[in-house]
């Protein structure tokens, strides 16, 4: 650590007494009285005072030293102390994050169960919406069925009112024909026209059968259903118009045919048929 106080020793009073010591030992060797030699107890003197002075060199750094690795040693302690005290702290912020997951969890728990309970509920509600649907769109069914029914009744009825009125019409324009006077015809004709376009303008159409158009079963029909006609049967005369409403046939014409007679007479006219042959029975 760069802010720890290192311990200090005076070095000086080592260094000086190593000095003292040293100088004893060379006054020992270089006294001018012994260059002939030294005696025994000079030489161990020398010997212990070099000794003692190296020992003393290297006390104080010892000495430091060994303050330095006690210091090292306590501050890791210190560490260690600082560790394990971060480490309980760890582990009671792991018991506190522990019970308050717990309690997460719980209030988890609560609210899948509530939630699960809304769910049940809104299914049972929109089971008893949907048959409450369904029972108001029976019943509205119900109801346009009965509407339509009686707007089909009402329709059948004017378009057969209105198809009476046609036919009496119609009736009146063959009186009026059968009158022989033009100006009656062209009154009822022009009234019969104006009935017939107001009668367009609802989807009511009357049509005629065409003298000599070939008889069709899809468009015209006899006073007697049980009289087949012959093949190639043409039309005479038209007694009764037909109708189609909205493009859909709604009765056909009621028609005559022509007898074998009258077949007879138009294709060589002028001259009488040497023996008659039978003619179809024209039904009024």
């Amino acid at each position: 650590m760069s802010d720890r106080l290192t311990p200090t020793l005076a070095k000086w009073p080592f260094l000086a007494g190593d000095v003292l010591l040293l100088s004893t030992a060379a006054f020992v060797v270089w006294q001018p009285r012994r260059l002939s030699g030294l005696t025994l107890w000079e030489c161990v003197l020398c010997a212990g005072a070099v000794a003692v002075g190296a020992l003393l060199c290297v006390t104080p750094f010892i000495l430091e030293y060994r303050a330095l690795v006690k210091l090292s040693e306590a501050e890791t302690l210190a560490g260690t102390l600082k560790q394990l005290q971060n480490l309980e702290a760890v582990a009671n912020n792991v018991s506190a994050a522990t019970a308050q997951w717990q309690g997460v969890q719980d209030l988890s728990g609560q609210a899948v169960k509530n939630a699960k309970e809304i769910a049940d509920q809104m299914a049972a509600e929109a089971a008893a919406f949907r048959e409450f649907l369904e029972k108001a769109n029976d019943s509205e069914r119900a109801t346009l069925r009965l509407e339509v029914e009686k707007l089909h009744r009402a329709q059948g009825d004017w378009l057969q009112v209105v198809v009476r009125m046609l036919d009496h019409v119609f009736a009146l324009h063959k009186a009026a024909v059968r009158s022989g006077k033009p100006e009656v015809i062209e009154q009822v004709n022009h009234f019969q026209e104006a009935c017939r376009d107001i009668a367009r303008r609802v989807g009511l159409v009357p049509f005629e059968a065409a003298p000599d158009e070939a008889f069709d079963a899809a468009r015209h029909r006899l006073l007697d259903d049980q009289i087949a006609p012959s093949p190639g049967a043409l039309v005479s005369e038209t007694i009764a118009t037909g109708y189609t409403f909205q493009g859909q046939p709604l009765r056909p014409a009621l028609v005559t045919l022509k007898t074998a007679v009258e077949k007879g007479s138009e294709e060589t006219p002028g001259r009488a048929a040497s023996a008659p042959q039978p003619a179809e029975q024209s039904l009024l």
